[in-house]
């Protein structure tokens, strides 16, 4: 498992994943270098799993001790992961922290016929300049 420093930088960064699988895939890409904060879960009231099953009230303890200038939402781009994403969102707005969500698009590699609806609308509404 990735080891930081409690405080990577004057301006702290943290990623909120789902699971801590999630921050071995994130670590693959060595572009990142801020902490990780694991909820384990995401809200899925299907499965009975609401905001207090999941690592949400720690999250908000540390935005609440200035530790967090930028939460990263990295949660997966289904449902649950979503719905958990806003929803912590809106949690942390009275914190003033900026809350930023990981860019969707198509695959590096890959053909635009390939592929869905869905990820081509993602990917061109957050396109960047070059």
């Amino acid at each position: 498992m990735p080891r930081r420093s409690r405080r990577p930088s004057a301006t702290s960064d943290s990623a909120v994943v789902s699971d801590p699988k999630d921050v071995l895939s994130i670590e693959r890409a060595r572009e990142y270098n801020g902490l990780y904060h694991v909820l384990h879960g995401v809200i899925s009231p299907m499965n009975h799993i609401g905001p207090d099953d999941i690592g949400v009230k720690e999250l908000l303890m540390r935005a609440a001790d200035d530790e967090v200038q930028e939460v990263i939402m990295a949660t997966n781009p289904d449902t649950e992961g979503e719905a958990t994403a806003m929803y912590i969102s809106r949690l942390l707005k009275p914190f003033e922290i900026k809350v930023t969500r990981l860019a969707y698009g198509i695959p590096v590699g890959s053909n635009l016929e390939f592929a869905d609806d869905a990820t081509l609308t993602r990917a061109l509404e957050g396109r960047t300049e070059i």
